[in-house]
């Protein structure tokens, strides 16, 4: 009964959610508000055990897709809220359970009936933690945990439960890894036999979860190798299921497309048919597709479905990569505004930096509430460089400086514009060839670590996605291309 929790730890694991987003995904493929996306086929019937078939084999391509691009992805124990009804019945069983072998204990003669249930677990625990070359030790634990010698024991009162204890303790402190070291001690420091029993339980518990993290760390780069074809395959027997499970994504490129002719369309007497020609080229167009999903509108726009399981992971680049265009944008207005003399002061343009990011953190950059935030980055902007003693800072120069700041809320601000086309171009320069890091736009130095932590993230996570689904995109991109072609240039 310990260990009732144990399997449950091990399952709750945060794939959980990116399975919950394919779920989501698996529902709208045949939703009524597709509005004008085109249909791949008919819908297909299907029968109750193939969608439960599908759908366990998108639960797993979203854990193996986590356990690849998340490298902090960990197995944690599962914490069941305070007061909650699961964590009340929990607690009532453990306490029934231990309040029952406590009273078999007391016994005469006692009864070690359950105790010897509970050794039995123990054992193939700690069998369960060896490695193939841990030989010795998996004598040893057969050894002294000989449960039919233990049973022979018991029936005639010879039993030693403190030292087995003692020997389990021990030997969990041979197996742990170094995190638990504080916990074996306060271990050896338990004498009464049932206290002791239930903190083994706990702990080897918590060893289970240690041990499953370590297994994960071991395979993460095999599982590299083998996750792409694994998604892929996975991928292509859920879109057998549903044809049309690629609408969202033909449409995500088709729309990339019709935006590089317009871009390229207004440039018109620059570049002409050659400019637009050239802005569509398949490696072009994917990587401006991508590029588009940091400026995402996620609460009206479908995500499309080859991405779908790094929607939180796009989401969280957007919002950073939003916060960093406004903390540049206000310090390329302060370097205007004082000087390049004010600007050198030693540590000056960082401490900016860390208010500016501070008072911007949890502001979205969408709403009305970025305009009061913005007022308030202004005054103390203005506070720090009155303090630092800036020359040439006047009162009216405060305040054009304060004005110029709060018009950054505005997503048509000129400095604001530049400055997101600057990060824009160096994130899309980091998809292209060459792989070595582009470099930096003027005026992003104050924010270069940041940003070039970004462009890592967010290239890796999309050059995986390319190796995954390029057999789906390749086809797409040549339908899309080739209907554009097709199609009559826009008017300007």
């Amino acid at each position: 009964m310990p260990n009732d929790g144990s399997e449950k730890q091990q399952r709750d694991t945060r794939p959980q959610d990116a399975s919950e987003e394919m779920d989501g995904k698996r529902g709208r493929t045949s939703s009524p508000h597709r509005g004008s996306t085109p249909q791949a086929s008919p819908p297909q019937l299907v029968s109750v055990e193939e969608l439960m078939e599908t759908a366990k084999g998108v639960t797993n391509m979203a854990l193996a897709h986590e356990i690849v691009v998340n490298q902090d992805f960990q197995v944690k124990p599962v914490e069941l809220p305070e007061g909650s009804l699961e964590r009340r019945v929990k607690d009532i069983l453990h306490k029934a359970f231990w309040e029952c072998l406590e009273a078999q204990l007391q016994e005469e003669p006692p009864c070690y009936e359950q105790v010897l249930k509970l050794l039995a677990e123990v054992k193939e625990t700690l069998l369960s933690f060896l490695l193939p070359g841990h030989a010795r030790l998996c004598s040893r634990i057969e050894e002294v945990l000989d449960l039919p010698l233990i049973q022979q024991q018991a029936q005639h009162g010879a039993v030693d439960i403190g030292g087995l204890s003692r020997f389990i303790v021990n030997m969990m402190g041979s197996l742990c890894a170094p995190c638990r070291d504080q916990d074996i001690q306060k271990l050896k420091e338990v004498t009464d036999i049932v206290p002791l029993l239930k903190s083994i339980f706990s702990v080897l518990d918590l060893m289970k979860v240690d041990m499953a993290n370590f297994a994960l760390l071991s395979i993460r780069p095999h599982l590299m190798q083998q996750s792409v074809e694994y998604e892929r395959n996975k991928f292509q027997e859920f879109l057998e299921k549903q044809p049309n499970a690629l609408d969202y994504t033909e449409k995500w490129l088709e729309d990339t497309v019709r935006h590089l002719r317009e871009a390229a369309a207004a440039e018109g007497a620059v570049g002409g048919a050659a400019a637009t020609s050239s802005s569509l080229t398949p490696l072009h167009v994917h990587n401006q597709a991508y590029l588009h999903l940091l400026r995402w509108d996620h609460a009206s726009t479908p995500f499309p479905e080859t991405v779908l399981m790094d929607q939180v992971r796009f989401q969280e680049m957007q919002q950073e990569v939003e916060r960093l265009v406004l903390v540049s944008s206000v310090l390329l207005l302060v370097s205007s505004s004082v000087g390049e003399e004010t600007c050198s002061l030693p540590g000056l343009m960082e401490t900016l930096k860390h208010t500016v990011s501070v008072l911007l953190e949890d502001t979205p950059t969408l709403t009305s509430c970025l305009q009061e935030a913005l007022v308030s980055v202004g005054d103390r902007v203005c506070e720090d460089l009155r303090r630092c003693g800036s020359s040439g800072f006047s009162e009216g120069g405060g305040d054009a400086l304060k004005g110029r700041i709060s018009a950054c809320s505005r997503p048509d601000d000129t400095v604001r514009q530049l400055m997101d086309a600057r990060v824009q171009s160096f994130l899309l320069a980091s998809l292209e060839p060459p792989r070595a890091p582009p470099p930096l736009p003027g005026g992003l130095a104050p924010v270069g670590k940041e940003l070039q932590e970004v462009a890592v993230r967010f290239s890796r996570l999309v050059n995986f996605n390319k190796l995954v689904f390029s057999p789906f995109y390749q086809n797409l991109l040549q339908k899309v291309l080739r209907s554009e072609e097709e199609s009559p240039p826009t008017e300007t």
